[in-house]
């Protein structure tokens, strides 16, 4: 059993399922490599008497094989591949039945959503070894898990089916926060500050294998160079491999993906159907639900507007990453970062990027300005200016219960930030447009996170009311 980073919600959950006097089916779900299977076998390391996962692609004869093969193994006896699904879950039950006389035991499916394939029979002989078994047996906790999420809270969360009603628990696994993925290099000796950690999670997010894959004594520079930009580094092609294993027809999935990575500031979904040259209705909806479901896309509302004004957002770090610089990137190999951090480029996709972070990172900000146990809605807002006058854009705007509202200004950089007269009038410029074109009546706050801090607060001591550091989002 290794240790697990972080994960504190979930290993309560997994450690009440164990102290439950019920049956247990926990149905958890995540993008692939976020840590569902390691969760999973760490937390009920003593448990586990079964373990299965299906085969990506695979035809029926090919997974009743693999599962007479896991049984073979788990039973220490060989067994013959079964004919059906009924029949494997029928040999099953009978290996299981001793076992969970005494004490609770753990059931593992994983992949649950490729084992479902056409004409298989599958998910019948589940719902039948569930409902007229499994259910009524106290001591057996059934896990299944799968990467590809819409499709299990499609077909399990919501089933209408035999499995209607039947999940007892279910667990939606999300990438490390800032804090998590700090201890998990640490952990694994990687000694980095800050600034570096955070461009790795730029660039990889809060997953696991990515960060997995970071060397000890290894710069981020280097790191990103050698993963990222060298003809066998890991997240050189993941992008396509990623998709495939998650989505059937995934080219939709990544062509909504590609142009959403050209627009920063989202779009909605009137303008992805435009641009992907996709057909109105129902199956669109499904893709966007599907992206959403996966951590690849979120939806914000602007303030002052309505639902159907919504524009969706790439919000995953090494796919935006993976569009704007690997795939469509010139340069290739060893050193290939070090020349792109120099670039315009760079620099307007790491203030994107921070962005990104800080918007996942809301409850760390609000604890940073004093505000945890205040209600607040997250949003950005815009203002499109008529002819003669300026455009204004808000990142993230934080709508408090208590009457005010902070204007955040998100900024990246190397040092301390500092506030030139220009900028210092363009954010006075921002508020003021602000305040008159949203006519909200609340305390208006301008709040200032950075990587350092200000250089020169003290010359506009009227204009910034909040500074937030990138510590604070670390804890």
């Amino acid at each position: 059993m290794e240790r697990i980073i972080g994960r504190e919600t979930e290993q309560k959950q997994l450690k009440n399922i164990l102290e439950s006097q019920e049956a247990e089916l926990l149905a958890i779900y995540g993008r692939r490599r976020i840590g569902k299977t390691y969760l999973i076998r760490n937390a009920f390391a003593k448990q586990l008497i079964f373990e299965f996962s299906g085969l990506h692609n695979a035809t029926l004869n090919q997974q009743l094989e693999l599962f007479g093969n896991a049984l073979s193994k788990a039973t220490g006896y060989p067994i013959a591949t079964p004919t059906s699904w009924i029949h494997a879950f029928a040999i099953l039950i009978e290996y299981i039945k001793p076992q969970i006389k005494k004490e609770k035991k753990v059931l593992f499916i994983d992949e649950f959503p490729w084992l479902h394939t056409s004409r298989s029979g599958f998910m019948q002989a589940f719902e039948n070894f569930w409902n007229m078994w499994a259910s009524k047996e106290k001591n057996l906790v059934v896990v299944i898990c799968g990467s590809a999420a819409a499709w299990m809270i499609k077909n399990i969360i919501n089933n209408r089916g035999g499995l209607h009603n039947r999940v007892t628990r279910k667990m939606r696994l999300m990438p490390f926060t800032l804090f998590e993925a700090e201890t998990f290099l640490k952990n694994r000796k990687i000694m980095l500050d800050r600034y570096q950690i955070i461009q790795l999670y730029m660039i990889m997010g809060g997953v696991p294998q990515y960060l997995k894959m970071i060397e000890k004594g290894e710069s981020a520079m280097a790191a990103i160079d050698r993963i990222c930009f060298t003809k066998d580094g890991f997240l050189n092609d993941e992008f396509k491999n990623l998709f495939n294993s998650l989505f059937d027809n995934a080219i939709i999935h990544m062509n909504i993906i590609k142009a959403l990575a050209k627009k920063a500031k989202g779009l909605s979904r009137n303008e992805i159907i435009e641009i992907c040259k996709l057909k109105s209705g129902g199956g669109i909806t499904e893709i966007l639900d599907e992206l959403y479901e996966s951590g690849f896309v979120k939806t914000y509302t602007p303030f002052g507007k309505n639902k159907k004004d919504s524009v969706y957002k790439l919000v995953d770090e090494y796919t935006l990453f993976y569009n704007k610089f690997i795939e469509n990137g010139k340069l290739n190999g060893p050193g290939s970062w070090a020349k792109y951090s120099t670039t315009p480029s760079w620099i307007s996709w790491s203030g994107y990027a921070f962005e990104n972070i800080c918007l996942k990172h809301i409850n760390q900000l609000k604890r940073a300005l004093g505000i945890a146990s205040v209600h607040t809605e997250q949003s950005m807002w815009r203002y499109l200016p008529k002819q003669g006058e300026s455009g204004v854009q808000i990142d993230l705007l934080i709508d408090r219960q208590d009457r005010c509202i902070n204007l955040c200004e998100i900024k990246f950089s190397i040092n301390q930030y500092e506030i030139t007269k220009s900028y210092a009038k363009e954010l006075q410029a921002k508020i003021d447009i602000f305040k008159e074109m949203s006519k909200t009546k609340k305390t208006v706050f301008l709040t200032m996170i950075t990587s350092y801090g200000l250089k020169n607060s003290g010359n506009y001591v009227g204009l910034v009311q909040n500074e937030v550091k990138i510590d604070e989002l670390f804890k």
